[in-house]
């Protein structure tokens, strides 16, 4: 029985590492930006940040999602330039791919600035080989 205990620990610290190597590490960053619509193509938008001079330029997809603050889907043919968005973003390569635009209600303001909120998430994800 001695043996037997032995022979399993020592397999486990044999195969532990191993197993530890064959693990493939992916890492996805999701980041949102504000501003407003400067320009919006079929698969192009293009985002005046309040943090930014220059324009920044999200590719879109079939699978970009438009929505409002609540949640409910906003129909494509409705947006357009001039329209505050929060876009949340993946980077591929060079290129930001924009995955869900939101459409913010447009506001007023009384010459008060308005406060923008960058927010990043990082999801890890670990694949077996």
């Amino acid at each position: 029985m001695k043996k037997v205990k032995s022979f399993i620990l020592a397999l486990t610290v044999l195969v532990l590492p191993c197993s530890v190597l064959a693990q493939e590490q992916t890492r996805i960053t999701t980041t949102e930006t504000a501003g407003t619509i400067s320009e919006l193509g079929q698969d192009t938008i293009v985002v005046q940040s309040e943090s930014s001079s220059s324009p920044l330029r999200y590719s879109s997809t079939k699978s970009t999602t438009y929505i409002d603050e609540t949640g409910a889907p906003v129909s494509v043919e409705t947006v357009k330039s001039g329209l505050p968005v929060t876009v949340y973003y993946t980077r591929e390569g060079d290129r930001m791919v924009a995955d869900k635009v939101v459409v913010r209600k447009t506001t007023t303001t009384t010459g008060s600035p308005m406060i923008q909120e960058k927010r990043t998430r990082t999801t890890t994800t670990t694949e077996t080989k």
